[in-house]
C-alpha cells in the first residue's frame, strides 16, 4: 500500500529534522512527503530543502498566512495546500505534525492494520511526551481516539468523510464521520510516538473559547458539551477551562456558527456520544 504524508509546519527548524529523519528511516518508506512551510520566520524551509536534496520523494510547499496560531483552521488550510499538490495514486493519506519522532516500524504496522480489514478507515499509534526524563502517554483523549498529530486515512474513507474540515474539531469530526459511514478506527498501543511539544503549547488567548465552539459545531448540544468540557478541563488539570469551553459554546450558538455536520450526522453523533458515556458509567 502506498502512503503519502503532508506535514504542515510553522517555525519548526529545530524539530522537523528529527521528524523527517524518523520518516526516511521507516521500514516501509512513504512514496511522497510534502512539507508545507506556513509563513515560518526561521530556517524551516532550508532544513526541508536539505532533506529533499537527498530524498527526492520529499517536497516543500510555501504558504503565506496570518501569524496568529489558532487551533484547527490554520493547520488544515496548510494541509490542504500540500494535499492539492499530490496526485491520486495513493492508498493511505497521512497528516502529521512537524514535532514527532516515529519508531522505525510505525508505518509498516499501520499498513498491516489497513491490509487486515478493508473496513478500517483510520489507524494510528499514541503520542508520548517527556516528563522528568521519562516518556509518558500524553493523556488528553480516550484510547480509541487517534490524535490530530498523526492521522492516517484509507483513501476511500478520506474521500467519503469529505477530507479534513478547516476548523477546530476537525480531528474529532473525522472519526465521528468515519463511524457514521461504518468505517472502523483502529488505535495500536504498541506504537509509541515521541511528541516533542505538548499539544496547544503555542495557542494564544483567543483559542480558549474555540473548544466550546468546536463542541457546538460538532452538534453535541449543551449537555454533552458540558460533560465533555468538564472531562477535558480535568484531563488538562485546569478546571477553570470548563467556563471558557461553556462560554465558547454559547458564543458559537448565539452567532449561529456554521456546523461541521448535517442534522442527520449531528443526531448520530449525539447518540454515539451518549452511548459511550453510558458505557463508562455502567
Amino acid at each position: 500500500m502506498k502512503y503519502y504524508i503532508v506535514i504542515p509546519s510553522y517555525n519548526e527548524e529545530a524539530l522537523i529534522p528529527l521528524t523527517l529523519q524518523s520518516l526516511i528511516s521507516q521500514t516501509v518508506l512513504p512514496s511522497k512527503i510534502v512539507v508545507v512551510n506556513d509563513n515560518s520566520t526561521d530556517k524551516t524551509a532550508e532544513v526541508v530543502l536539505a532533506f529533499a536534496k537527498e530524498n527526492p520523494y520529499i517536497s516543500l510547499v510555501n504558504k503565506t498566512s496570518e501569524n496568529i496560531h489558532l487551533p484547527g483552521s490554520k493547520v488544515i488550510q496548510a494541509f490542504q495546500k500540500g494535499f492539492e499538490t499530490l496526485d491520486n495514486d495513493y492508498d493511505i493519506i497521512v497528516k502529521l505534525d512537524a514535532d514527532l519522532i516515529f519508531p522505525a516500524n510505525y508505518f509498516e504496522t499501520v499498513i498491516k492494520h489497513f491490509q487486515s480489514d478493508s473496513k478500517i478507515g483510520m489507524a494510528g499509534g499514541f503520542c508520548y511526551i517527556e516528563k522528568n526524563g521519562d516518556w509518558v502517554l500524553e493523556n488528553l483523549t480516550d484510547k480509541d481516539h487517534i490524535r490530530g498529530a498523526l492521522k492516517a486515512y484509507r483513501k476511500e474513507c478520506f474521500k467519503q468523510i469529505g477530507g479534513l474540515k478547516p476548523a477546530m474539531g476537525w480531528d474529532t469530526v473525522d472519526e465521528l464521520l468515519c463511524k457514521f459511514y461504518n468505517w472502523k478506527v483502529v488505535t495500536d498501543e504498541s506504537l509509541h510516538v515521541k511528541h516533542l511539544k505538548p499539544t496547544g503549547a503555542n495557542y494564544n488567548k483567543t483559542a480558549r473559547y474555540k473548544q466550546g465552539e468546536a463542541f457546538y459545531t460538532l452538534g453535541y448540544g449543551f449537555w454533552i458539551t458540558a460533560i465533555a468540557s468538564a472531562k477535558l478541563s480535568m484531563m488538562k488539570k485546569k478546571p477553570f477551562l470548563f467556563l471558557d469551553y461553556i462560554k465558547g459554546f454559547w458564543l458559537a450558538k448565539s452567532a449561529k456558527k456554521t456546523m461541521l455536520v448535517n442534522p442527520e450526522q449531528a443526531k448520530f453523533i449525539r447518540n454515539y456520544r451518549l452511548k459511550k458515556m453510558k458505557e463508562k458509567l455502567f
